[in-house]
């Protein structure tokens, strides 16, 4: 998969991270390890392990390998590999775009958008799913009948904290509970997987956007989604929550005649190509 940047250059084709995958997901032995990888207790002990000091003995290594700049960060000793992981960004170096009609992307990601039909099955990387599915409520997924649903990917070395994309009253959150699987488009050629993972939703009455749905889903190896806050107000480019450990994903879903993407995005996504946004920025428009 090409990621490009908001000018159309050529950023990554995440070779190395889908290597790995295609191991798991295309060999007989990966597909083997896969369901012992994908089993809760496993997931379970990952997350119990990434929380013990021992774990911090991965973080140098996991810096050489993945190039992150850690001056954007808070400066400080981190007690666990998961501490790093959740590790806040300086507010500086992911200003939010304050405008009202501006539509902000909530985390740091390689985004895809899609069209919404009426009963559309959606192809994503051979996953097959419809947003009934995805939500398991078909009443709510029909309110959204020719919208816009945006897919977020989030890589291992992106932030893993992300924020509402407009200000606006939410519900509480929904919690599907499933199988764990990676959120990486080598996944959807033998696996549903927005069908299959975790995830966690709430319904946005935005100012700006009419209801939005916001929805995590968990990864491989992932086994919390942690959320800050229940119904309450909340506003433009305040912290929803974050991931911990692994790669993750963000599923947005907007109602029809709400919001004009970004011309770049549309011409990236045309061309099969992710594009990589960042926390806070601006990636469409009120219609």
């Amino acid at each position: 998969m090409e990621w490009r940047d908001r000018n159309g250059n050529h950023v990554s084709d995440g070779d190395e991270e889908d290597a790995s995958l295609r191991f798991l997901y295309e060999t007989g032995f990966g597909r083997l390890l896969l369901q012992l990888l994908v089993r809760k207790p496993v997931s379970d002990f990952v997350g119990w392990f990434m929380e013990r000091r021992i774990s911090a003995l991965w973080i140098k290594g996991f810096l050489k390998r993945s190039n992150i700049d850690m001056s954007a960060y808070e400066s400080r000793k981190f007690r666990s590999f998961n501490d790093f992981f959740t590790r806040k960004i300086l507010p500086e170096r992911r200003p939010v775009d304050r405008e009202p009609g501006h539509f902000i992307s909530p985390c740091d990601c390689k985004l895809t958008v899609f069209k919404i039909q009426p009963d559309s099955v959606f192809t994503v990387k051979g996953g097959r799913y419809t947003v009934g599915q995805l939500l398991r409520n078909d009443e709510l997924a029909g309110t959204f009948a020719g919208g816009t649903l945006l897919i977020f990917r989030l890589t291992v070395d992106d932030y893993h904290r992300y924020c509402y994309p407009d200000s606006g009253v939410k519900e509480d959150n929904i919690h599907i509970q499933g199988i764990y699987h990676t959120v990486n488009p080598i996944a959807y050629k033998r696996y549903a997987v927005l069908k299959e993972n975790t995830r966690e939703y709430t319904l946005l009455h935005s100012d700006n956007f009419d209801d939005v749905i916001l929805m995590e889903v968990g990864a491989t190896l992932v086994g919390r989604i942690s959320n800050l806050h229940g119904a309450c107000r909340v506003e433009k480019g305040q912290e929803k929550g974050h991931f911990d450990f692994g790669g993750s994903t963000i599923v947005v879903i907007l109602k029809a005649g709400v919001l004009k993407v970004d011309d770049d995005i549309l011409r990236n996504n045309a061309e099969g190509c992710e594009t990589v946004v960042k926390y806070g920025e601006r990636i469409g428009v009120r219609v």
